[in-house]
């Protein structure tokens, strides 16, 4: 399957992203609830009504009433920014009517794909790869390492459809939706109601430093108060060891999944808010009251309790099953055969998610300056080869059509994608050098560049609102010098 849109990104410390974009406009669907009015008012017209002069002398006015209004806006690459000027109805009208179409049949095939994938392996490696078929211990061990990043992709897969499942994207019912995502999360120990319900309000408040669900990068305050310093100081730190960049990603990718289960690590923590009161006294963390496990939770309204209780039904139902087939066939197998395919399951998902919505281009708003709009346009697809298109089902490659309709099966995704990016123009956002390689790398960039967000030095009024991320290692556009505040 062709590349989508590519971002180049050159090794500077200040990069310039280049984008390619490629167009098709038809008539679609009507706007859904979420949508907001566009940020400066009106839309910009499209060039089949407007010719090229009169564009650009709209483009000017725009500009100078952002700059008015924002101030000057600078990313962690050095780049100049203006938020989105289009509307959630630019977007779906821009999208070809049968990409909205899900099918049963399609869709299904796909899990039974993944299945076989599944099966298939298991069986391959179970019955060759023994000391009579591979005498040698060391090899037999190098290929269970094999094994184990195989059913993970595999498994990773079968996590992204019933992800399909929970955005009503797998097909046109949501009952038959919820049966098949239930199971294949409940297998794979994800609490399948749970989860839906709070990435619901990740899509409804993407970017909103106050309500959204997933990735919250903290504040610099918050960065300071981290490690020990004061506000102004945070910009006169000595650069992090690589090291300690290193430990960091390695929790991150081995536990920040489960532990984003149990503890909302990286969500917001602002519960005080939760509006039937369920979040008085409760905060992040070990022992804060806040998980995706509990019924009284915080991160759910009173009338979803039984639907969490479903889903920690399914993880009872899995975890017993793996009881009963560890007892069968042993602990070491199981570990091997389950245990560590589902730690690259929880790696691959981290990973995902991470670089969707962290990234050196990538804005984040303060609850007065979001909207829908604005938190749709700052996430960014990536490229991860024939393993992202293929066996993960575009994730990787198409998240930010995926955030402004979260219904259009992955398999129209890309043609989806194309149609949209003449509306974003220069708000769309990608990385897609280097391809799979690339994808890792910006895991190392992303930790080492995005540290904590701030408004920009040269942002006035509004302007203040709209945070980027800014890093203590010398890379990138330098945080802003703060005077001591007197005592």
């Amino acid at each position: 399957m062709a590349s989508t849109t590519t971002s180049s990104l050159p090794a500077a410390k200040n990069p310039v992203l280049r984008r390619t974009i490629t167009s098709t406009t038809v008539d679609s669907e009507s706007s859904p609830s979420t949508a907001d009015a566009s940020p400066l008012g009106s839309p910009r017209a499209s060039a089949s009504s407007t010719s090229l002069s009169s564009m650009a002398s709209a483009d000017a006015q725009l500009t100078k009433e952002h700059k008015e209004s924002y101030g000057k806006l600078i990313d962690t690459y050095g780049n100049e920014f203006e938020v989105p000027d289009f509307t959630i109805k630019d977007i779906r009208d821009a999208i070809p009517k049968h990409c909205f179409e899900r099918s049963y049949v399609k869709s299904m095939s796909y899990v039974f794909r993944d299945m076989l994938c599944l099966a298939v392996t298991f069986t391959l490696f179970h019955n060759f790869n023994t000391p009579e078929v591979v005498p040698f211990k060391a090899a037999r061990f190098a290929l269970w390492g094999v094994y184990a990043f195989l059913q993970g992709l595999f498994g990773t897969g079968l996590w992204v459809l019933a992800h399909e499942c929970g955005h009503g994207a797998f097909s046109p019912s949501q009952r038959f939706n919820n049966v098949v995502g239930w199971v294949l999360h409940s297998a794979l120990f994800v609490p399948y109601f749970s989860w839906q319900l709070s990435h619901s309000k990740h899509h409804k408040a993407t970017g909103n430093m106050e309500r959204d669900m997933v990735f919250v990068p903290r504040t610099r305050e918050q960065q300071a108060s981290r490690i020990g310093k004061l506000v102004h100081e945070i910009s006169e730190l000595t650069e992090e060891t690589p090291i300690y960049t290193l430990i960091h990603l390695l929790g991150q990718q081995l536990i920040g999944w489960p532990n984003y289960l149990l503890t909302n690590v990286t969500g917001h923590n602002y519960h005080e808010r939760q509006r039937e009161g369920r979040g008085k006294g409760k905060q992040n963390g070990w022992g804060g009251g806040v998980n995706h496990f509990n019924p009284s939770s915080p991160l759910y309204e009173n009338r979803d309790a039984w639907l969490i209780v479903m889903s920690d039904i399914g993880l009872g139902i899995a975890a017993t099953a793996l009881f009963f087939l560890g007892q069968k066939f042993g602990w070491g197998n199981m570990a091997v055969w389950y245990g560590l395919p589902y730690l690259w399951v929880n790696h691959w998902l981290v990973a995902i998610t991470f670089l969707q919505h962290t990234d050196p281009s990538l804005p984040h708003y303060t609850a007065d300056e979001w909207n829908f709009v604005r938190g749709c346009a700052a996430t960014i697809d990536r490229e991860f080869g024939f393993i992202g298109r293929h066996l993960l089902h575009g994730i990787i490659e198409t998240h930010v059509l995926h955030h402004y309709v979260s219904t259009i099966p992955f398999y129209n995704a890309d043609e989806a994608t194309e149609a949209i990016k003449p509306v974003m123009g220069r708000h769309y956002r990608s990385d897609t050098s280097e391809g799979p390689i690339g994808f890792i790398k910006a895991m190392w960039k992303s930790a080492r560049w995005c540290q904590w967000v701030e408004p920009s030095e040269g942002a006035t009024d509004k302007g203040k609102g709209v945070l980027f991320f800014r890093n203590r290692n010398g890379l990138g556009t330098k945080p802003a010098k703060m005077e001591p505040v007197s005592q």
